[in-house]
Order: structure tokens, then C-alpha cells, then sequence
């Protein structure tokens, strides 16, 4: 791991083929995946501390937003607005 290559085709890891298998085994738990690549993360920057950054984290944790893209990151609540209480006496207002 101190020259973080796959061994199986000496590419940087993650490799493509890792990257999909990786994407495939956290497809329903897409936290969890960054918490994995993160913790490898952390160690790359120790085994490499002349490589920048943001070249590892483009490497580590990047490409994991990249199948995302078509879906916001943030769901947005209605902008609609209640009244805090309602009357009795009030007419009801449409939702």
C-alpha cells in the first residue's frame, strides 16, 4: 500500500475496475462509501506527503460524487409558507 497501486493492474488505486466494484457494493449506502475511501485517505497522506491535496482527494473520495451528478445533493424543502397557529375563527386557508 505505500505506493497505493492495484495490484492487479499497477494502476493508481482506486483503479476503474475497483471504482465500479466499489460503486456496485455501496450502491444503497453511499456515506458509508466515503467513510471507507476517507479512512484510506487519511493514509495515503502519510505513505505520500509530497503528493498535494487535492490530487488525493480528487483520487480518494472525487470520483464518488461523479455518478451523482445527475441528482441534487440537498433536497430542498417547499418554500411555501403555514401560519405558526390557527383560529377558529379564521377561515381555513388552502394548502
Amino acid at each position: 500500500m505505500p505506493i497505493w497501486n492495484c495490484g492487479g493492474c499497477d494502476l493508481p488505486w482506486p483503479c476503474p475496475t475497483r471504482k465500479r466494484e466499489l460503486r456496485a457494493e455501496y450502491a444503497d449506502a453511499p456515506v458509508s462509501l466515503a467513510l471507507y475511501l476517507g479512512s484510506y485517505l487519511v493514509q495515503a497522506t502519510e505513505d505520500m506527503p509530497c503528493t498535494p491535496a487535492g490530487v488525493l482527494h480528487r483520487r480518494f473520495l472525487g470520483w464518488t460524487r461523479e455518478a451523482d451528478r445527475s441528482t441534487p445533493a440537498v433536497q430542498h424543502r417547499s418554500t411555501a409558507t403555514m401560519p405558526a397557529t390557527w383560529h377558529r375563527d379564521e377561515p381555513e386557508q388552502p394548502v
